[in-house]
């Protein structure tokens, strides 16, 4: 049978892919026992289409980045729109509309306080961008001895030092331990008793080692790669009163909380709280383009202004303020003003009616959830954490199924572009149930 233009460039790139597959060295993937990746040739809507025809329904939203659907006509005609202006320019000396127009309408959208933004390419350098912010603003105003930062249990901040150093998933980042700059550690409220009204280690750092501390950082309400930790609200608010009463700068890591995945745009709104600081990226292009920003206080600015050019915050990217970037993610708040965050609200009450379903399933320990994501924690074994070999086995089962999830280890969670239907995550709790049941 003849095959078609489509189906042999299809073909062509199946066996491109397997006769040089080895080239590439895939992250968080051991590479000795990995499956072969499998080759994605489109997507649309919430689910991607592999070159060997099969579909599979999106359900981690491509690492969480996701919100508005793959191939979305709108932040399409964006992208090609920028892309018949320019693409790049240098943003030193020099400075764009859309970049311009994004800086303007982030500080419109976060907390009243922030009111400066430092544009950059992925979250862990929004959050390297925050910990110079605040370590070196203390030393333009003449503290040199603002040299320990304050993180918690179970965070993750990124994989570049300074976000390796405020993390504390030891499985990602232990090997490089021997490098980090000092950092203090409170417990989450995961680890206290349920009666705990949290920051009580906290409290105590900074009461000891407060005039020492340069910053404390925090992911507000969601830990999401230590294991999709949701916290309270009333511990979002006592981060900030410790934080305030010691006159330490708060730095709020929404890389993944923000842009409606917790059912407000920005966790910190849960409090609501100000923090100092807030890093931003994962899905502020809706998917499309690797963009990020870090706002800051007129505090934190101002220490920066001075005749002095060593004041000068010296940290910069060659794609800093991309152009191209910068239109899609202008385009994708434009979507999220038009429908508001009706939808992520309608699929927490979808998600809370299933997880009790699963709740009552053997194998699962515990549920949480809130906004956009469903979590289901597996009853711990011999080896529980990111390390369990129950998350892989997981993994390569809903794939069978045509749902990409990808468990944390003993840790389960469902987190979907926004515009899948009801009916389709129903399908994934479905599935889901399958896979968990005896």
């Amino acid at each position: 049978m003849r095959t078609t233009p489509k189906e042999s460039a299809a073909n062509d790139s199946a066996q491109n892919i397997s006769g040089d597959g080895q080239s590439i060295w895939y992250p968080y993937t051991q590479m000795r026992n990995a499956p072969r990746p499998i080759l994605v040739e489109r997507a649309e809507g919430v689910y991607l289409y592999a070159s060997d025809g099969q579909s599979i329904l999106d359900g981690i939203s491509s690492w969480w980045v996701n919100i508005h659907g793959h191939n979305h006509p709108r932040l399409n005609h964006a992208l090609r729109e920028q892309a018949d202006r320019f693409a790049q320019v240098i943003f030193a000396g020099f400075t764009h509309e859309p970049a311009l127009r994004l800086a303007d309408q982030l500080v419109q959208r976060t907390p009243s306080n922030l009111t400066h933004v430092f544009f950059s390419d992925n979250g862990s350098t929004s959050v390297e961008v925050a910990l110079k912010m605040a370590y070196q603003s203390w030393i333009n105003r003449g503290e040199s001895g603002r040299n320990l930062f304050v993180a918690f249990e179970d965070a993750y901040h990124g994989d570049t030092f300074g976000a390796m150093a405020v993390g504390g998933v030891n499985v990602f980042h232990s090997a490089f331990s021997d490098l980090f700059f000092e950092v203090r550690r409170a417990s989450s409220p995961s680890r206290q008793a349920a009666q705990n009204s949290g920051a009580e280690d906290l409290e105590q750092i900074l009461d000891k080692e407060g005039d020492r501390v340069a910053a404390v950082i925090m992911e507000p309400m969601v830990q999401a790669a230590g294991g999709m930790i949701i916290w309270p609200r009333d511990f979002l608010c006592r981060v900030r009163e410790l934080t305030t009463h010691y006159g330490i700068p708060l730095i709020a890591d929404e890389v993944f909380t923000g842009f409606g995945r917790t059912g407000k745009m920005f966790a910190c709104q849960h409090g609501p709280i100000e923090p100092d600081i807030m890093c931003l990226s994962k899905a502020i292009t809706g998917g499309y383009l690797p963009l990020a920003a870090t706002l800051a206080s007129e505090d934190i600015y101002e220490a920066f202004l001075s005749e002095d050019r060593s004041k000068t915050l010296f940290h910069g990217h060659s794609f800093t303020g991309n152009a191209l970037a910068c239109a899609v993610a202008l385009e994708s708040l434009t979507l999220l003003d038009e429908t508001g965050l009706d939808r992520v609200q309608s699929l927490e009450k979808l998600f809370r009616e299933r997880l009790a379903r699963l709740e009552s399933l053997p194998a699962v320990d515990e549920v949480r959830g809130i906004g956009g994501l469903a979590v289901a924690e597996l009853r711990p074994e011999k080896q529980t954490g990111y390390l369990d070999a129950r998350g892989p086995a997981l993994a390569q089962a809903f794939l069978q199924r045509g749902i990409l999830l990808r468990p944390l280890g003993n840790v389960l969670y469902f987190l979907p572009p926004y515009v899948i239907t009801d009916q389709e995550a129903h399908k994934v709790f479905d599935v889901i149930e399958e896979v968990l049941s005896p």
